[in-house]
């Protein structure tokens, strides 16, 4: 009887310890992973879209910055990928999201005309049609930067943050020894007018970041602060809430329990879930298996089955009752091997999600 007092008490002791240390986190033991076909030609630093029941890759970038403008097409229904025309203007970090059908990329980085490798932002805006393989341009975005993040509620869409030049500097581009700037900005797209117009600021300025519309509201989670380069940066957890319709921000939300930058992300079911990405400081470099899903109804997290391999810059997209996660590099950014995977899995959320 004694025996198992004690082995009651320990357990409840864990039980309590748990909750402790997970703060506003659950764990959860739901939800599968399944592997796709491999990506034709893994590459670092791909992001991903989705739409018309099928997900789109872009971007890519080879050893010392030099950007691929790849562009693929991923059938869930046949398991295949199909090779796209490049981008129209090749360029990394940019900004993705879906709207009624067509792609909408925004601003990036390029590579330099002359001179040693380096980022230079740019402020291109571009109309992707996947049926007719075909690119259109837009307005430029008001101010040049790369790694936003792009949002769509009702008919209009958003970008929110990344990185750049200093305003004023005379600089056009940005390296490890530059000075920049990470942005709060927040610029709102009209498609249908093909207009620009200045939103109010991102509390906490940031690049490499995930976003996800829920119930008409943007969610901005974790990133980059300090600059646009991990290796000068710091890596966050901080989660906040932008309502369009009063063109407020939200106090800060419940965090992410990993904190980290580069993630590929997606939402389903009320829920925003993220997942890979990437974390350095003085001690350590290192990817993320780490699937984490938020729920802003309740403001708490839940800790997913972790993915497959772990990887940072990959694209992600939601098809049907699977977020689709491709590529990327299995090892944080600076050490100057290449290790970019073919890797494409899916995870198939858990069932009575809708």
């Amino acid at each position: 009887m004694f025996s198992k007092r004690i082995i009651r008490g320990a357990i409840q002791l864990f039980i309590a310890l748990s909750g402790l240390l997970l703060g506003n986190s659950a764990v959860y033991a739901q939800g599968k992973w399944e592997k796709l076909a491999p990506f034709p030609e893994p590459a670092e630093e791909i992001l991903g879209a989705a739409a018309g029941g099928k997900m789109y890759v872009f971007a890519g970038l080879i050893p010392l910055w030099k950007p691929m403008g790849l562009v693929y097409e991923y059938d869930p229904a046949t398991d295949h990928w199909t090779k796209k025309k490049p981008m129209a203007l090749p360029s990394h970090h940019v900004a993705l999201t879906e709207y009624h059908g067509k792609i909408y990329v925004f601003g990036g980085f390029v590579y330099p005309q002359s001179g040693p490798p380096a980022w230079v932002p740019i402020n291109n805006s571009w109309e992707y049609d996947p049926v007719a393989d075909t690119w259109k341009a837009l307005a430029p975005m008001p101010m040049k930067r790369g790694s936003p993040v792009a949002a769509v509620v009702g008919d209009k869409i958003y970008v929110i943050g990344g990185a750049g030049n200093i305003p004023g500097s005379s600089e056009t581009k940005i390296d490890q020894t530059t000075a920049q700037m990470v942005f709060g900005n927040v610029e709102e797209y009209d498609p249908e007018k093909n207009t620009w117009r200045e939103r109010s600021p991102m509390p906490t300025p940031r690049n490499h970041t995930a976003a996800g519309v829920i119930n008409g509201k943007i969610y901005v989670v974790g990133g980059r602060v300090g600059a646009a380069f991990i290796g000068l940066a710091s890596d966050i957890s901080v989660v906040e809430e932008y309502d369009p319709a009063t063109d407020n921000w939200s106090a800060p939300r419940s965090r992410m329990p990993t904190a980290r930058s580069a993630m590929g992300a997606g939402v389903y079911g009320g829920r925003m879930y993220v997942a890979g990405g990437e974390f350095q400081d003085p001690h350590m470099m290192a990817t993320f298996r780490a699937l984490e899903a938020y729920d802003p109804a309740s403001n708490t997290w839940s800790i997913m089955p972790s993915m497959p391999v772990s990887r940072h810059g990959l694209a992600a997209g939601v098809i049907g009752k699977r977020l689709i996660l491709v590529g990327g590099d299995v090892q944080s950014s600076g050490t100057g091997i290449a290790a970019s995977t073919s890797e494409v899995d899916a995870f198939v959320f858990p069932e009575g999600q809708k």
